[in-house]
């Protein structure tokens, strides 16, 4: 396999094929990460014929340094914070408090623009794939995870295009399996591998969502 992927959706496929044992199983559900998880996620999901939801995870950033993640929230109000960036930096916790209202209007704000009317799909006892574009800090993806966890899923697999090289032993309390395709040592932005990384727009995630509703399995009767 080449060290770069041509765009997400192309990542995607790629992934796929490494998930290839969970297709056509009605207890597969896939949750991608908005925003540059969905069409990673989209093309998992239609690849394997399963069922296609989002978590809205937000990230939260140190003050002054909004890319450098202390922590993250997502959907179903599941809270990460790293404290040992937080004891590092001497971050107070008004700073806290305020970075985490300000996250949690914008979570709220995508949850209803993303869902609109729809339930979250069910998850207890069923097979979760959680995917995104790629994890860096793995603050994004923890907070995701124990949302879900805290669902009764009956087995959670994470599956990313790529990840830096200790990332498995990093979830390896929280998920039962841990898929990434490439695992580079000299990782340092998800974005330096991909030849193209552009922003993936609320349209975008809009349209791939409603894309995936026209062909995905989706049970009758339940809700998460």
């Amino acid at each position: 396999m080449n060290d770069t992927f041509k765009d997400r959706r192309s990542a995607g496929r790629l992934l796929a094929k490494r998930l290839q044992s969970y297709a056509h199983l009605p207890e597969v559900l896939v949750f991608a990460l908005p925003r540059g998880g969905v069409p990673v996620g989209y093309e998992v999901a239609k690849a394997l014929h399963a069922e296609l939801d989002v978590l809205i995870v937000r990230k939260l950033g140190v003050p002054g340094q909004p890319e450098f993640a202390m922590g993250a929230i997502s959907s179903g109000d599941a809270l990460f914070l790293n404290e040992q960036t937080i004891q590092l930096l001497d971050i107070n916790l008004e700073d806290i408090e305020e970075i985490l209202e300000r996250e949690r209007r914008e979570l709220d704000r995508r949850e209803s623009l993303y869902r609109g009317t729809r339930p979250v799909a069910h998850i207890e006892g069923r097979t979760i794939i959680i995917v995104d574009d790629g994890i860096a800090t793995g603050a994004s993806m923890k907070a995701a995870t124990l949302a879900l966890r805290g669902k009764k899923p009956e087995r959670i697999i994470i599956a990313v295009p790529v990840a830096p090289s200790n990332a498995a032993e990093q979830f390896r309390d929280v998920a039962d399996e841990f898929v990434s395709l490439l695992s580079p040592r000299d990782f340092q932005a998800v974005g330096q591998f991909y030849e193209d990384f552009s922003a993936t727009e609320d349209t975008d995630v809009c349209a791939l969502l409603s894309a995936a509703h026209e062909w995905a399995p989706i049970p009758s009767g339940k809700v998460g």
